[in-house]
């Protein structure tokens, strides 16, 4: 189940059991563009003494004003979204509202935390240029632990993408308001974009996408479509006995 949260917030459905998942959505964002994507230094993100290993593709976000290098650099980590948001519920009208608490670990890859972005890899002049991309990073921090930055940089696919923001470990009933609060610091006015927040459950299967299953009706309807097609040859234009002859006569030689 999901809940769009384009506004200042919305009713709630139907129960939802935890974990609810919190995802941002962007639309006509190209992460994948060939360019975007190859703007980053893999070897930099694992092994702290490749700090001065970026690729000629991280430019110009390669280099601080003083020489040294960015750490993480690249366009990927330079337009580190950056909005945040808060949540409460009220059990009914009138009722107090009851701050939600988001949780910010958990939400990236094991592999990512575990062998892309090292332990020991700190940012380094990051975001300190004229022109600030989007959020910044916890300098005392380890990439390892720097989690919004992990899955901000497992690139998307599409211009209209998800991105797991956090989770909340409560369970949320029928009717209930459900309001969001947002810091509303990523630019998306400046390529015409959009941005939404959606709530969702998981199931057996996982999260809901529909991708899939249309992808799997319009290929199923593809295949339906050739297969009537050719029975229509074959009933409209039948083999005749000499076609069936030469044909005995080839595979005999």
């Amino acid at each position: 189940m999901e809940i769009w949260l384009t506004r200042c917030g919305s009713m709630v459905p139907r129960d939802m059991k935890r974990p609810i998942f919190i995802y941002y959505q962007l639309d006509k964002f190209y992460q994948n563009h060939r360019r975007y994507t190859t703007s980053r230094s893999d070897m930099q993100l694992r092994d702290p003494k490749q700090a001065a290993a970026i690729t000629e593709f991280c430019k110009p976000e390669a280099y601080a004003a003083n020489g040294s290098p960015i750490v993480p650099c690249g366009l990927v980590a330079w337009s580190l979204f950056n909005d945040t948001y808060s949540f409460a519920r009220r059990r009914g009208r009138g009722a107090h509202a009851e701050a939600l608490t988001v949780i910010k670990t958990g939400i990236s890859w094991r592999s990512d935390r575990g062998h892309v972005f090292g332990n020991h890899v700190f940012p380094k002049n990051f975001q300190n240029g004229s022109l600030v991309g989007g959020g910044q990073l916890d300098p005392t921090k380890p990439l390892s632990q720097q989690e919004d930055l992990m899955v901000w940089m497992r690139t998307a696919a599409l211009p209209r993408f998800r991105k797991l923001y956090g989770r909340v470990e409560a369970d949320l009933g029928a009717g209930e308001l459900l309001a969001v609060a947002v810091q509303n610091n990523y630019n998306s006015y400046s390529f015409a974009g959009k941005k939404a927040v959606v709530l969702s459950t998981a199931g057996l299967l996982g999260g809901r996408n529909a991708f899939l299953g249309r992808a799997y009706v319009a290929t199923s309807v593809a295949c339906f479509a050739l297969a009537l097609l050719l029975t229509l040859l074959c009933l409209v234009f039948p083999m005749r006995e000499e076609h069936l002859l030469l044909r005995g006569s080839h595979i005999g030689r």
